[in-house]
């Protein structure tokens, strides 16, 4: 294919430049099921070992024929590059083919993949520059907005290489997420350093309406969906000396009020640029005259691997008001063999105290650490008035999908202030996909780390105004109950969080919420099928809404909504009705109105339910117990991720995977109970007080036998020899086994990734994109590690909350000690094992075990021989939702043709 126009960056003759075709080869569009590449090979239907045939057609279901061959495609001068297929087919029984799909398979069916090409040539110093010296190969950084997964391959007069060569694949920037650091790309082939080296791109092309937005509503309202992606490549050369820089765009802050810290968490952004850094402590660059107003506290040390970044976590605590513009203090590292000061300046946002009548416009930003030591922000909207009596609940607001609260200010402009109840929006960790499309289920929805940032932040407020006197008259109550509200996958958040943690919430209010997200695959059998997408219940909201039965609810929809289709609420109240025809909830739909629109919260109906919810309900994490006869509920599908229903919590199941429930009957002094694949469950004292007779499936339970514990109040239950009797305490809910590998993510420190050696680049290689996935998706934080000091450092306590991703290999001397014991059905003789079986070498192992020092935590293993076997596992981890992943899988080479068929074992 031709060449095309080149877009050179960093144009210096003295450094290495880089320079990016405008002319793409296309090779598409494939029918493909959501997340459906995370199984796929990013190349299919091309196998990158064998040379390219552009005069190749490729079978795909949605062209006349049944088969498609190469085009090309040309980016504009920014890198962007729209790729969209409206010819396909021009009419199917009077409508175009996009149109037809749609009518008879739903918006999903517009969901495809596409194979994108172009060429990149880097281009080596002038003779005069190097002058005669030795020069080390260029690393590429790369931003791919909106796109799946890329790789670079040798190209050129180099492309018979390419058989040899296993493809690293990256995760694009899929969801244009803010703050997001380039891929580091090691090139496959050093470059010549005399003459331009030519080299392959190629990008997964996948379309999805509700990452995209409807195209039946976007600035073309065609209807033809189009793929539109950006393609940014720059050069840092690689340094003789190791190397660390800044990276601001990761910084962490929090607003001071009459010059208090509202919070104690900073944090500030560094990238390795070369070599591995361990960040030793800070220091003030000056204090104040007389006695020191500021302290600054490194909360641990950590290490960056080369081209990592991270957050250097910085504890900051106050013995008197600041006032200065900014802080300034330096952070001191070490490498192997050298040190260095990284001087930092953080700029400061002053406000003065809120009073009845004047609050900052935009809120005030507060910070503390999530999962004890990553730096996190949210923002806050202070109540009108001080406490009078006890304090009211506050309102949570989960913002929509690609909203960075942070950034855009409107989130907390539209939330209307309270008059003694605080406004808390969270981050959710990351803003997700750009606002065209709020629609699709993306990181990871308010769900797992989502919501534990969610309810962190409200533990977090307590703390701070715990701190002063003169905000403790506006004091939350300790655990206090919330009202939920939230706007598209906000919305979609507040039906999560109300329906899984019932007792933590007073009421709720999603707007434009989506129900949930599903996923299926081709060639796959409905078994393994069925096994794979259990993973994938506890996202299902309409699952839950029988725990809603009693919680007052608003629930609102805009009656145009193009992005959202308004059946969704209409659908869930109706789910919720079916449970209980007197449920408390109420519908709003606004005739006329999009997806979002200014008044969605700002009207005289939420004013009022807010109001009389807010005044109505107690603060206090424990709701009064039903007085009255009732029915209820309970269903939970993972307990680690669920609460307490009237006092009611179910602890563990009988079955992980499959929905448990608890259905309690309530007549005066009798207690009826009745089971469904529950383990053990627990009941709070104060619920059984006025009870005198209690029936658990038949059995009749003597409450003279209950077992009191002094650390909890709760009365436990579990099922033994056939019979539920009464236990002294079950312990934490068993996080093994889950149901779904996704919940590696659901940490309480740092990650821990423990590769071979430093010296495995391929291992290396896998954890850096692992770390950098965490970094951009979640804003979770990770430290890499080989198999010796992942074995000392499991055995300090401090670390033991950690969760562990371990890329095992024979080589791996952690995993090699800890696969030995046979504590889940994978066992490590001479090969890896399962239930005694040896596995194929080409074979891909995910698995989750426990934690060697923690029953509350979990390790994920990510076994593999090869390369090859190590990248179809990289693709599996569950960083984005609906990737169906339960507790293991074992994942053969043909997954890269027919995808989650190729999965040889699942559980």
């Amino acid at each position: 294919m031709a060449d095309g126009a080149q877009r050179v960056f960093d144009a210096s003759q003295r450094d290495w430049r880089v320079g990016v075709s405008d002319q793409w080869d296309v090779l598409g569009p494939f029918p493909i099921q959501a997340r459906e590449q995370h199984y796929l090979s990013p190349s299919f239907p091309l196998n990158l070992s064998e040379p390219l045939d552009f005069n190749a057609k490729y079978p795909s279901a949605y062209a006349d024929g049944g088969d498609v061959n190469w085009t090309t495609a040309h980016s504009n001068a920014d890198g962007t590059l729209d790729i969209s297929f409206p010819n396909i087919r021009h009419v199917c029984n009077r409508l175009v083919l996009w149109a037809a799909l749609r009518a008879t398979e739903g918006w999903a069916a517009l969901q495809h993949h596409t194979i994108l090409r172009t060429s990149i040539t880097v281009y080596p110093p002038t003779a005069s520059a190097l002058a005669g010296d030795a020069v080390d190969p260029p690393r590429l950084l790369v931003d791919l907005l909106q796109g799946s997964f890329f790789t670079i391959m040798p190209g050129g007069d180099d492309a018979h290489i390419a058989s040899s060569v296993t493809p690293k694949w990256y995760m694009g920037n899929i969801y244009a997420m803010n703050r997001a650091p380039a891929q580091a790309v090691q090139l496959p082939l050093p470059p010549s350093t005399t003459v331009p080296t030519t080299y392959d791109l190629f990008v997964s092309g996948d379309y999805e309406i509700r990452l995209f937005g409807d195209p039946l509503f976007n600035r073309r309202r065609t209807g033809v969906p189009v793929l539109s992606l950006t393609l940014k490549v720059d050069v840092e050369p690689e340094l003789s000396i190791p190397a660390v820089t800044r990276m601001p765009s990761h910084d962490v802050s929090c607003d001071l009020v009459n010059g208090w810290a509202f919070g104690d968490a900073l944090g500030v952004g560094l990238r390795s640029q070369s070599g591995w850094w361990m960040v030793k402590n800070v220091s003030l660059f000056k204090e104040g005259s007389g006695v020191s107003r500021i302290t600054l506290e490194l909360v641990d040390e950590i290490r960056i691997a080369p081209t990592q970044t991270r957050i250097a976590p910085i504890r900051l605590t106050q013995n008197a008001s600041f006032d200065d513009p900014e802080l300034q203090f330096s952070l001191h590292l070490i490498s192997e063999d050298r040190s260095t000061t990284v001087d930092i300046t953080l700029p400061l946002k002053y406000h003065k105290q809120w009073t009845s009548s004047d609050s900052p416009e935009d809120g005030i930003k507060a910070s503390y650490f999530f999962a004890t030591s990553m730096p996190t922000s949210f923002m806050v909207i202070p109540p009108q008035g001080e406490n009078l009596g006890a304090p009211r609940p506050p309102v949570l607001a989960l913002h929509g999908a690609g909203v960075d609260i942070l950034s855009m200010p409107f989130w907390v402009q539209a939330l209307p202030r309270q008059e003694r109840s605080w406004v808390i929006a969270p981050t959710g960790r990351t803003a997700w996909v750009r606002l065209v499309s709020p629609l699709h289920p993306n990181g990871l929805d308010w769900h797992g780390p989502s919501a534990r940032d969610a309810w962190g932040t409200v533990d977090a407020l307590y703390a701070i105004l715990q701190g002063r006197e003169v905000w403790q008259p506006y004091a939350l109550a300790e655990e206090t109950r919330v009202l939920v509200l939230g706007h598209s996958n906000g919305g979609q958040g507040a039906w999560y969080l109300a329906s899984r943690y019932p007792d933590r919430v007073v009421g709720v209010i999603p707007a434009a919420a989506y129900i949930k997200s599903q996923a299926s695959a081709h060639y796959i059998d409905p078994a393994v099928r069925a096994i794979l997408e259990s993973s994938l219940t506890p996202d299902d909201n309409d699952l839950f809404l029988s725990n809603l039965g009693e919680l007052p609810i608003l629930a609102i929809h805009g009656g145009d909504d193009e992005n959202v289709p308004v059946w969704h609420t209409r659908e869930a109240v109706s789910v919720l009705k079916t449970w209980y025809p007197h449920a408390n909830v109420t519908y709003r739909e606004d005739p006329g109105q999009p997806h979002w629109y200014p008044s969605v919260f700002n009207n005289e109906q939420v004013r009022d339910f807010i109001r009389t919810v807010l005044e109505r309900e107690p603060a206090n994490l424990q709701p009064p117990v039903p007085s009255e006869p009732i029915s209820f509920t309970l269903t939970v599908s993972n307990p680690t991720e669920s609460g307490s229903l009237h006092g009611w919590q179910i602890y563990q199941l009988v079955t992980p995977g499959r929905l448990a429930k608890l259905m309690v009957t309530i007549q005066g002094a009798s207690v009826v109970v009745k089971t469904a694949n529950v383990a053990s469950f627990a009941i709070r004292h104060r619920a059984l007080n006025s009870v005198s007779h209690l029936n658990i499936d038949g059995d009749d339970v003597l409450l003279s036998n209950l077992i009191k514990n002094s650390s909890t109040d709760n009365a436990y239950f579990s099922q033994r020899e056939g019979s539920w009797k009464p236990a002294s305490y079950i312990g934490a809910k068993a996080p093994h086994p889950s149901g779904r590998m996704s919940n590696i993510l659901l940490t309480g420190a740092p990650f821990m990734i423990v590769i071979d050696d430093r010296t495995s680049q391929q291992s290396l290689s896998a954890a850096l994109r692992i770390a950098h996935n965490l970094n951009v998706y979640h804003k979770l934080d990770a430290a890499v590690l080989d198999g010796d000091e992942a074995k000392l450092k499991l055995k300090d306590p401090s670390q033991q909350s950690a969760r562990v991703i371990v890329l095992g290999s024979p080589n791996n001397t952690l995993s090699r000690s800890m696969l030995v014991d046979g504590r889940t059905p994978f066992t490590y003789k001479e090969s890896l094992q399962l239930n005694g079986r040896s596995l194929d070498i080409s074979s891909s192992s995910l698995f989750l075990h426990p934690h060697p020092g923690d029953g509350d935590s979990l390790m994920l293993f990510m076994y593999a021989y090869n390369d090859d076997a190590l990248e179809r596992a990289l693709r599996i981890l569950p960083i984005r939702t609906g990737v169906p992943a339960p507790d293991w899988l074992v994942l053969g080479l043909a997954a890269d043709v027919v995808g989650a068929a190729a999965v040889q074992g699942v559980g």
